[in-house]
């Protein structure tokens, strides 16, 4: 057995790059960039209305003129026009390019309109209400760097710089794989000595927060039938998440098999609650990565957070997706096991507080719902109220 700063290297030390693919821009969210995106033209490209109103030079308003012909009207996307002289006004509207010889624009709540002249109601200041060309960025520029992940704000820029396909990291092949005789479907009804499979399912929905579909495989406690699966799986995919079989009961038959198909072990059982029995490999031919965890809903829980997001995070580039949060209660831990305990938290006073959820046991699938992420506390270690600790956060939290 490791430690978990043991264990934790290793599975950092194993991130493996998966190339970049090309995507369409409606098939970009929450992908992660692989190239620079660069503005190919001033934002705005031209000087642009901000208000509905009028524009007019504001020479002629500091020679005493108060009162405009409207000689025109100009549209958002209509070409630029271009004032007669300083007595003439065109009017605006929001979006448009502003008019050739006119610097000001007046919105229409200060001016009165009257049989095709404008009249100035409110002082005026030169160059109000418009959005310089290139003000924003200029041709050329960087907008978004590499390894950005792709969120709807940035989906915008995409569109306005012309990127209708883009660069992006390619995303593992995971096939999610729950093990064991006493699992049923989820539309079965299970007799007295089975439950229905969960695991699978909480897996499969925590990697569509991370923009990845996976298959979903099951394989009952049967040598060759998990043989015969885990070969063509590993065959077939980047990545197998797997729950339930690496323990120590007879009908744990996962590490056997790994080690008959190939499999380099990089590390079975920890020392951590929950997940203890974690296994963690390697195929060097197929280069495949195994997380193995055991089947108690907290166990997989946990470690799909506290490892494998890890993972996947430096695979693709992207920052650690951990932090501290402060303590709200004080706590001891009595043993010589790193704990991972549910937490709930909350922002106040500018600090991320946790408040710990305490479940019963492994196996308490329901607990989870009350929390939004584990805080880490490290062996034989006492904390007081207000002490920082690492947070593993399993949803949106703030």
């Amino acid at each position: 057995m490791i430690s978990f700063e043991e264990a934790y290297k290793i599975v950092l030390d194993h991130a493996i790059e998966f190339g970049q693919e090309v995507v369409p821009l409606a098939e970009s969210h929450g992908r992660i960039l692989a190239e620079k995106i660069y503005a190919d033209r001033d934002f705005p490209p031209f000087d642009r209305v901000t208000k509905d109103g009028i524009a007019i030079q504001c020479a002629a308003y500091a020679q005493g003129i108060r009162r405009f012909k409207i000689q025109g009207i100009a549209a958002a996307g209509s070409p630029q026009q271009e004032l007669e002289d300083v007595h003439s006004c065109i009017e605006v509207m929001t979006g448009a390019v502003l008019p050739k010889q006119a610097d000001t624009v007046v919105m229409y709540e200060h001016l009165e309109l009257h049989e095709g002249f404008a009249t100035l109601q409110k002082e005026v200041k030169k160059h109000q209400n418009i959005h310089d060309q290139g003000s924003d960025e200029s041709k050329g520029n960087l907008v978004l760097a590499e390894g950005t992940r792709i969120s709807s704000a940035h989906i915008g820029v995409l569109a306005s710089v012309g990127q209708h396909h883009l660069k992006v990291k390619t995303t593992p092949k995971i096939a999610v794989i729950s093990t064991g005789n006493e699992l049923v479907d989820v539309d079965q009804i299970p007799s007295p000595h089975q439950i229905r499979k969960s695991n699978s399912h909480t897996l499969k929905a925590a990697l569509k927060l991370e923009n990845i579909d996976c298959k979903l495989l099951h394989f009952n406690d049967l040598k060759s039938d998990l043989e015969l699966g885990l070969s063509e799986a590993l065959e077939a995919f980047d990545v197998l998440l797997l729950s339930g079989g690496v323990s120590k009961g007879k009908y744990d038959f996962l590490p056997q098999t790994f080690e008959k198909l190939g499999v380099k072990r990089l590390f079975h059982r920890v020392g951590q609650r929950p997940g203890k029995p974690f296994w963690f490999g390697r195929h060097p031919d197929q280069q495949c990565i195994l997380f193995a965890f055991p089947g108690n809903p907290a166990s997989t829980f946990a470690n799909y957070h506290v490892y494998f997001i890890s993972w996947l995070h430096a695979a693709l580039g992207l920052p650690s997706p951990n932090y501290q949060v402060v303590l709200q209660e004080a706590f001891e831990n009595t043993t010589d096991l790193t704990r991972f305990i549910r937490a709930s938290v909350n922002l106040t006073d500018g600090k991320i507080w946790a408040n710990l959820v305490m479940g019963n046991g492994s196996g308490d699938l329901t607990s989870l719902t009350q929390a939004n992420g584990f805080v880490r506390l490290e062996p034989l270690t006492t904390y007081e109220v207000g002490d920082r600790v690492p947070f593993y956060p399993t949803r949106r939290i703030l």
